[in-house]
């Protein structure tokens, strides 16, 4: 009886990461050209469709119903690596019974 073995397959992206565990010293210059349009979609759709809406206000439904319109543009520009993140507002919240009485939060 031979004994039958399920074939093992590593993604990119498992092998990237087994490589930084292997050799925490390595630096990686860039990762940019691993992201594509059908990882940022798989990624998009594990998102909860009942999520809370992004800083932008958009919800998840819309950014999946206007995914074709963005897209491009966004993989262009990490691509070139001349995306950047935007600017971020911190906001002193008061808090009451903190020492502080407030507390950090991050809003862009």
């Amino acid at each position: 009886m031979q004994r039958e073995e399920s074939p093992t397959m590593t993604t990119t992206l498992e092998r990237i990461a087994a490589k930084a565990r292997c050799e925490p010293k390595l630096r990686f210059t860039s990762l940019a050209h691993h992201i594509t349009k059908e990882r940022v979609w798989e990624s998009l759709s594990q998102i909860a469709t009942d999520s809370a809406p992004g800083v932008d206000g958009q919800t998840v439904p819309e950014a999946k119903e206007s995914f074709e319109v963005w897209i491009e543009a966004m993989l262009q520009s990490v691509h070139r690596q001349g995306y950047q993140a935007p600017n971020i507002r911190r906001v002193y919240i008061p808090k009451p019974g903190s020492r502080r009485n407030a507390r950090w939060a991050c809003l862009v």
